[in-house]
């Protein structure tokens, strides 16, 4: 079976940092791709970020230049390191794993799926 746990979510002030965390069972971090979705209530869930098998990455327009995906490879786990926070960054925030290859900005493409963590960013 495959788990994903994400933690380090909170409420933080514009401007600040946050850095998220999810460790993964079930499949290895480093032979899959795995991203960060983010949603809030009533839109769909969007892509904020996707770290290839191969290391490269892809952000969406919102997240690059302040938000960073990484993996540890010895530890399963992904990690969201957040900077310069705006309250338009509020939202449930996923961490996924799935297949290196396809469509990656459709959640749909995506098998598995965390419980998620809250970020609220306030004004």
């Amino acid at each position: 079976q495959v788990h994903l746990v994400e933690s380090g979510g909170g409420l933080v002030q514009a401007g600040d940092s946050l850095k998220l965390t999810c460790v993964v069972s079930g499949r290895a971090v480093r032979e899959n791709a795995v991203a960060w979705f983010r949603q809030t209530p009533g839109k769909e869930r969007e892509v904020v970020t996707v770290l290839w098998k191969s290391g490269g990455t892809d952000y969406s327009g919102s997240a690059k230049g302040r938000f960073a995906i990484d993996r540890d490879d010895d530890k399963n786990t992904v990690y969201l390191q957040m900077n310069s926070l705006k309250s338009e960054d509020t939202a449930v925030y996923y961490c996924t794993i799935g297949p290196n290859t396809g469509p990656h900005s459709s959640a749909q493409s995506w098998p598995f799926w965390g419980q998620g963590t809250q970020v609220t960013v306030s004004s």
